[in-house]
């Protein structure tokens, strides 16, 4: 059995954004902006020869459909006979707005990448078509590979999708309140789409006119209250959380975010569910062993 290195990829919030579909996959994604944080998906890959290909993905030791994840290992290596195990050890929830499907499509397309010398950008491809086409998000996959504070200016990875970086870093008190919501439901809705679609437009103009970290929460609250993602309960949880300091809903989960009094953010969210404290990463996707 051949092991690969340990590859972290960053948890990523979005604040806003714009979803964007073509027939060139590398094209598709979404223009917005959000942040990566120093939380997220360590994840490794061993194989084994085999009589056939064969993928199990285990996250923090049991057994998971992880469709994202399955569909980038089988894109990447699926024709070869080989038991595949990819192990990831997450420290946020699945379908909660933090990006963890396309941390660990990143992670295992990297991973796989190094134990058979395919090279990086054929992996990130890979682990961006995987999250398009199960639709688990649209912009994670590019943002949590370059990490920071991130502007999507435009849909897709590179040469054709754009990221600014805005400079800065902060400590964000989350918070998961409700059950999961699956992205997928909400790419599916086409009216909800509009909605998002516009808002989106608006709020990414409003962000390059001015592009600081304030206003990035700002807009943040705006697209959660015009596009009517957050139900009454965040909506209440949200506007309670900025008493002391700035918050929003991470899109797209039952979960929130919010930056300025740590400590009585902590106190005060702890009411209504699970808190987590993180700093904003800057190193984006990598090695770590």
């Amino acid at each position: 059995m051949e092991e690969s290195p340990t590859i972290f990829v960053p948890a990523h919030i979005t604040c806003f954004f714009d979803p964007h579909y073509d027939k060139n996959i590398f094209r598709s994604g979404s223009r917005g902006a959000g942040f990566s944080i120093n939380m997220g998906a360590k994840v490794k890959v061993s194989i084994a020869r085999a009589k056939s290909f064969n993928v199990e993905v285990f996250i923090n030791g049991k057994r998971e459909e992880a469709l994202t994840t399955e569909t980038a290992v089988r894109n990447l290596i699926g024709r070869e006979p080989l038991n595949v195990r990819v192990d990831i050890e997450q420290n946020l929830p699945t379908s909660q707005g933090f990006g963890m499907s396309g941390a660990g499509a990143l992670g295992a397309s990297l991973a796989i990448s190094k134990l058979f010398g395919i090279d990086e950008i054929t992996a990130i491809k890979n682990a961006h078509a995987a999250e398009v086409v199960c639709k688990t998000g649209l912009g994670d996959v590019i943002a949590q590979l370059f990490g920071g504070i991130e502007i999507r200016k435009s849909p897709g990875l590179p040469p054709f999708g754009m990221i600014e970086h805005i400079p800065g870093s902060f400590e964000v008190v989350i918070c998961v309140v409700g059950e999961k919501l699956k992205t997928k439901k909400i790419l599916e809705n086409e009216s909800i789409m509009k909605k998002i679609s516009m808002r989106g437009k608006y709020c990414l103009d409003a962000l390059l006119t001015n592009p600081s970290v304030e206003n990035l929460f700002s807009l943040s609250y705006d697209f959660m209250k015009y596009t009517g993602l957050a139900d009454e309960k965040i909506r209440k949880i949200v506007d309670i959380a900025n008493n002391f300091g700035r918050a929003s809903m991470c899109m797209i989960g039952n979960s929130i975010f919010a930056v300025g009094d740590s400590e009585s953010l902590t106190q005060v969210l702890s009411n209504f569910g699970r808190v987590y404290r993180a700093k904003v990463d800057t190193q984006g996707a990598r090695a770590i062993d």
